[in-house]
């Protein structure tokens, strides 16, 4: 732990403290409300790392400084689910950080224990304007904000592509299809699965195969979630119904999935969430769905791949056009002993000030919640090499594409665990590896969506 102005302090913690970075700063509230006391803050430890990381540390000090709030700021990496772990620690001992990040699914875990948040989000909204789609499903819960959507760790996972791969191999310019401007290229209206598929024989040919992940974990969850959902092929409708066999788009879903992953290295059935990053920055593929992170990180490591990586939106599908997207979200528990300062720094996080600077120092990774802001930022036009490589990372009104969860619109509590369970990837890897015919794939899914509900 280290410390600012010579104090430290723990939050009180009882699992996930290995790989744990701290500070401790002295912090007042903001807007002109009055603070005081003490404040314990569990943020997610940033991929893009110390520069993320010390650029909310800088804001919450600056926050610090104007009040009389003793501030402890930890950093809690996600690796393991040490993250998972401390928020499921903490709301059983009822103790620890007022305010903890949380991701995708853990606001509806915690939600009978997490503070409503109407009157900030009421704030905000009335500023900005409306949140996505996808942050409301997960944070609003029977008509009352749980938690406040977070820039911070918040993504999406469209294309990282390889421009002088693509090109050669494919016959795709991805720069020209989407350049670093308002406005679409041509061919992008042709980038859709179709095209996808095409692609990826070519480059696997060529020996670049597409690093497309299909184990258990978010990486893989994200993108195959919202290639299904492009087809209109929910597993469980908006009403807890389960669709999986009555509802066609799934069989065209997985017969898609089939044929595109006769292309696909068969270890990416055993990959975990750094293998497309590696594979990226070694140079061994041409396109994975990844936020600007592997990017980042070949900057420093593998200059020349990074200066060859441009970054667009996934691509369209029959029915819709969804971007796999990974909010994380600023959550108040119930017990914390200082929610009127709490509630003042999250305010204070969200502002357009304090986001430019989050998104600067992550080099474009940060997504804020609200779009009426992305026209506001311009780190996503600067960032280089090459310049404009993340232009198109965010979702923008000219994509014609929406943000996507995987599973959404089921029941959160169905959803949850459709999620965890990565059902669609082991649908996939039953009729691919095992060679298993599809309406015994399909008995199958319905039988453990059925478990779920039961459970």
């Amino acid at each position: 732990m280290t410390a600012i102005g010579g104090t430290t302090r723990r939050g009180v913690l009882r699992a996930g403290a290995a790989g744990i970075a701290a500070s401790t700063l002295a912090a007042p509230a903001v807007l002109g409300q009055a603070a005081g006391g003490r404040l314990a803050l569990g943020f997610w430890d940033h991929w893009v790392g110390e520069p993320a990381n010390a650029a909310m540390r800088a804001i919450v000090n600056e926050w610090a400084q104007k009040n009389r709030v003793e501030v402890t700021l930890d950093f809690i990496t996600s690796v393991g689910n040490k993250n998972l772990l401390t928020i499921a620690a903490e709301a059983q001992a009822r103790q620890g950080h007022d305010i903890l990040s949380f991701p995708t699914w853990q606001v509806h875990d915690q939600q009978r224990l997490l503070e409503p948040m109407d009157d900030v989000m009421g704030r905000l909204i009335q500023k900005y304007g409306p949140v996505n789609q996808a942050s409301e499903y997960l944070a609003k819960i029977n008509g009352t904000w749980r938690a406040v959507p977070q820039t911070a760790g918040t993504q999406y996972k469209g294309s990282a592509a390889r421009i002088d791969l693509m090109k050669q191999h494919a016959g795709i310019d991805v720069q020209a299809m989407y350049p670093a401007e308002n406005r679409l290229g041509p061919g992008a209206e042709n980038w859709n699965w179709d095209t996808f598929l095409v692609a990826a024989q070519k480059c696997k040919e060529a020996g670049f195969p597409f690093a497309l992940p299909a184990g258990t974990f978010t990486d893989a969850t994200d993108w195959i979630g919202a290639m299904f959902r492009s087809f209109g092929a929910d597993l469980v409708d908006a009403r807890g119904n389960i669709t999986v066999r009555n509802n066609d788009k799934v069989r065209q879903a997985l017969d898609y999935a089939k044929r595109l992953f006769q292309h696909i290295p068969s270890e990416m059935f055993a990959a975990d969430d750094a293998t497309n990053n590696r594979a990226l920055i070694a140079g061994r593929t041409a396109l994975i769905f990844n936020p600007p992170s592997a990017w980042a990180v070949a900057r420093r490591d593998a200059p020349e791949v990074a200066r060859n990586t441009w970054h667009f939106p996934s691509p369209a599908g029959p029915v819709s056009h969804p971007v796999p997207h990974l909010p994380y979200f600023y959550g108040l528990w119930s017990f914390s002993r200082n929610k009127s300062a709490a509630k003042a720094l999250i305010e204070h996080l969200t502002q357009l000030e304090q986001v430019q600077k989050l998104v600067d120092a992550s080099v474009g990774y940060d997504i804020p919640p609200f779009a009426s802001m992305f026209d506001d930022i311009d780190t996503w036009r600067k960032v280089e090499p090459p310049l404009g490589t993340v232009y198109n990372y965010p979702i923008r009104p000219h994509h014609k594409a929406v943000p996507n969860i995987a599973f959404a619109p089921a029941p959160a509590e169905i959803a949850v665990q459709m999620y965890n369970q990565g059902i669609q990837a082991k649908m996939i890897a039953r009729m691919v590896q095992n060679n298993e015919p599809m309406e015994r794939v399909l008995a199958w899914a319905e039988q453990e969506i059925e478990g779920y509900k039961r459970g």
